[in-house]
């Protein structure tokens, strides 16, 4: 099976990080992997959600492969940070909303990628960080970017300059999960969270969710231009007219994406 699985149900893709016995770690081949899925999903119309998680029950990323790094020259690591931004940049732009399954420890670049899903649902187990200073470097696939804007920039700084891991339930209680399960309810919890956005028109998902994403890049007066424009799409789709029609039925929307 290849180290990077993608399964397509419902319009849900599940990828998963196929390595366990590395506690999913990211190497090359996995990042190469990751890039071209996310550059497919990008534009696959049928896929309304995707879902991100790993292989077992240790760990849904424990970051960049410190095995493969050691073997790396500069060159070759410079290539791997500079992918592995990419990869997360990609799914933070996916225009689907974007689940992280969170079975195991999500740390370094692992955490990174979580950090750039939409939603998070975690297993009670795990734990969370930024731990790259220990290591000589810092996050360099967003994590100092996002964490910030997540949870403020002192508790980050204290994260990410203190190589801090946090629980499940600290992870909680600061934003950065919508939820905390154990492990055999982890795969439900997250297929609610998706049918309860399948149940929506997808083209209005998708634009609700990019005029939160640029809108929170930019001052409100802006954010509130990109939302006019998002809201334009949604005018002419048939599927806001099959939304009221529904209503005047009273009968449920089917929902075509169009």
């Amino acid at each position: 099976m290849s180290v990077v699985h993608v399964e397509n149900e419902n319009h849900i893709t599940r990828v998963t990080i196929n390595r366990p016995a590395q506690l999913n770690a990211l190497n090359y081949e996995v990042l190469k992997i990751l890039n071209d899925t996310i550059e497919r999903l990008h534009i696959d119309p049928n896929v309304h959600v995707v879902i991100f998680t790993g292989a077992g029950d240790r760990a849904f990323s424990a970051g960049a492969d410190l095995k493969e790094r050691k073997e790396l020259n500069e060159q070759q690591v410079r290539r791997n940070v500079k992918l592995i931004s990419h990869v997360c940049e990609g799914i933070a732009n996916l225009p689907q909303p974007t689940i992280a399954a969170i079975n195991g420890h999500a740390l370094g670049g692992g955490f990174e990628l979580m950090l750039a899903c939409d939603f998070a649902v975690t297993v009670s187990a795990a734990t969370f960080g930024l731990t790259e200073t220990k290591w000589g470097i810092i996050p360099g696939a967003g994590g100092t970017q996002r964490l910030p804007r997540l949870i403020g920039a002192m508790k980050a700084k204290e994260m990410i300059l203190t190589a801090q891991t946090i629980t499940a339930q600290e992870a909680e209680a600061l934003g950065l999960v919508l939820r905390v399960v154990e492990l055999d309810q982890l795969s439900s919890a997250c297929n609610t969270l998706a049918d309860s956005i399948l149940n929506n028109a997808p083209i209005a998902v998708r634009q609700a969710k990019y005029a939160i994403h640029h809108g929170m890049k930019t001052d409100f007066t802006s954010g509130l231009a990109i939302e006019g424009k998002a809201y334009d799409i949604t005018i002419p789709t048939e599927d806001r007219r099959e939304a009221l029609e529904a209503f005047s039925e009273k009968r449920a929307p089917e929902f075509k994406g169009r």
